[in-house]
């Protein structure tokens, strides 16, 4: 803040009324009217002492009001999944579907079979046929065979009536094979047009079922809350947020929000290298790591489930764990025990980090910035030390504005605000106090080296600046000076002038 900031020169005018009054004579006649240094002023009415001119850093601080509570406020909710009479529902139609599959490839291989044959007895039929049936659709007289002459019998003679029946019955035969064949054929082609539906069928049911496991979760139609904490209980890695039917839902530390159970066969990912750490962490199967679903891991899993009394399936659905950066301390929980259990929050918590949050106003914004040390002045007025660890960059308008009231013109009573967070530096020393309000004191200046005094020692002159009374071999003499930088904390001002050093020593009133 500027060292000539009208309200701090008013305050520091205030508090010198006294010295004022006692040096009456300055309020008279301004002692550096006429040239040269300013002249000596009567003897003091009231208790004075003397301070020394120093050379020392100042800094310049305000005081805001804030709130001290925990840092990362965030929630705990129940997935949107897929319950587990659907996952069940999904896999039936794929145990179905495959079923399907082994009938249709059956009825094909059965029926290729039977196409073979039927082509078989066709052919057998076609040769039987055409020997049957040689020449003028008669049979070939047998070598040898003689007319009642004993003259062989012309190879023009026309057929006999058993030769003719015999070729009749072979065409009619083979017709008939023929269209046997041909239902085989086409029954066959069937087959084939089933079994390609069998296959589409299984790939559609085994890409749901795929989907159903991806999204399972450990809770469906029917599921209670049986387990919740309470409000204040910090709960660190391994250990239970609370329950649904008796199974738990565990806290484990990272990053990553999951968006799909950890089941075999799913594809590696970043979630699935967080979940193996934490199995690690805990100790299990050091052998479980990287970001593959591997047996290994699928072990864990099972040794996990057992050590915490959930169903051994070394698969975990959706909401069964919760990944958080560290411990956590819950502030609300919206469910009660017995309540059904439905996607949306169950628990409000923050890390078990103490912070101070303020709300600042917007056109400070400049005057601070992160690792910036402040001083935190607790309910029991006892102070602490801290570090500004962000500065928000949204301003927000103040509740009243949109009544009608406040505006940026109104600053803190009423302007937008900042959100700025600190970071206390000795933690222990907040004690447990879950919120109360506090006061900040934010350095947003300083100067290193400066001439500095009691901002008591100011003289406030009538013609208007400021002066300081010197001491030196006895001899009092005024001393005009210009004013820099106000430390609030010390009670100190930066000072500067022709004849001003370090060394010299002022008068002050007593205290």
């Amino acid at each position: 803040m500027s060292a000539t900031h009208p309200r701090r020169i008013a305050l520091a005018a205030l508090g010198l009324v006294l010295v004022a009054v006692a040096v009456a004579v300055l309020v008279v006649s301004d002692p550096f009217d006429g040239a040269g240094k300013p002249s000596g002023v009567s003897d003091n009415t009231s208790q004075t002492s003397l301070a020394t001119v120093r050379r020392q850093l100042l800094s310049s601080q305000t005081q805001v009001n804030a709130t001290l509570g925990y840092a990362g406020a965030a929630s705990i909710r129940i997935p949107t999944g897929t319950p587990p009479s659907a996952v069940q529902q999904a896999e039936q139609a794929v145990a179905n579907s495959e079923r399907m599959l082994q009938g249709a490839r059956a009825s094909l291989a059965a029926d290729n079979a039977t196409l073979a044959n039927a082509q078989a007895t066709v052919k057998a039929a076609r040769d039987k046929e055409a020997v049957d049936c040689m020449g003028d659709n008669a049979a070939e007289s047998a070598p040898g065979d003689s007319s009642p002459s004993g003259e062989a019998a012309s190879s023009d003679s026309p057929p006999s009536n058993d030769d003719a029946s015999v070729c009749a019955n072979d065409v009619q035969t083979l017709s008939s094979d023929e269209q046997s064949s041909t239902g085989a054929a086409m029954k066959l082609q069937g087959d084939r047009a089933s079994l390609a539906s069998a296959q589409a069928s299984l790939t559609s049911a085994e890409e749901s079922a795929s989907t159903a496991r991806s999204a399972a979760a450990d809770y469906g139609q029917g599921s209670t809350f049986t387990m919740l904490p309470a409000v204040g209980q910090v709960i660190t890695r391994g250990q239970s947020l609370f329950a649904l039917s008796g199974q738990p839902t565990v806290l484990l530390f990272g990053s990553v929000v999951p968006s799909r159970a950890f089941v075999a066969g799913m594809s590696p990912g970043k979630d699935v290298a967080a979940l193996n750490a934490n199995l690690e962490a805990l100790g299990y199967d050091t052998a479980a790591s990287g970001e593959t679903f591997s047996a290994a891991t699928q072990a864990a899993i099972r040794d996990f489930q057992s050590a915490r009394g959930m169903t051994v399936t070394g698969e975990l659905p959706l909401g069964s764990v919760v990944f958080k950066r560290g411990p956590v301390r819950v502030t609300s929980v919206t469910p009660e025990v017995g309540a059904s259990v439905t996607p949306g929050p169950v628990l409000g918590i923050t890390s078990t980090r103490p912070q101070v949050t303020i709300a600042l106003s917007a056109a400070e914004q400049s005057s601070v910035k992160v690792g910036d040390r402040v001083s935190i002045t607790l309910p029991n007025q006892q102070t602490t030390p801290g570090v500004i660890s962000s500065v928000g960059t949204v301003a927000k308008a103040p509740a009243n504005k949109e009544e009608g009231g406040g505006g940026p013109e109104s600053g803190e009573e009423g302007g937008p605000t900042i959100e700025v967070g600190v970071t206390p530096s000795e933690p222990r020393a907040i004690g447990h106090l879950d919120e109360a309000p506090v006061t900040v004191s934010i350095t947003t200046a300083s100067v290193p080296n400066a001439l500095s005094v009691p901002v008591a020692a100011l003289l406030a002159l009538a013609g208007g600046g400021y002066a300081l009374e010197v001491v030196e071999g006895g001899v009092h003499h005024l001393e005009a000076v210009t004013l820099g930088l106000f430390d609030d904390a010390e009670g100190l001002v930066q000072v500067s002038g022709q004849s001003v050093s370090a060394g010299q020593r002022v008068v002050v009133p007593s205290t």
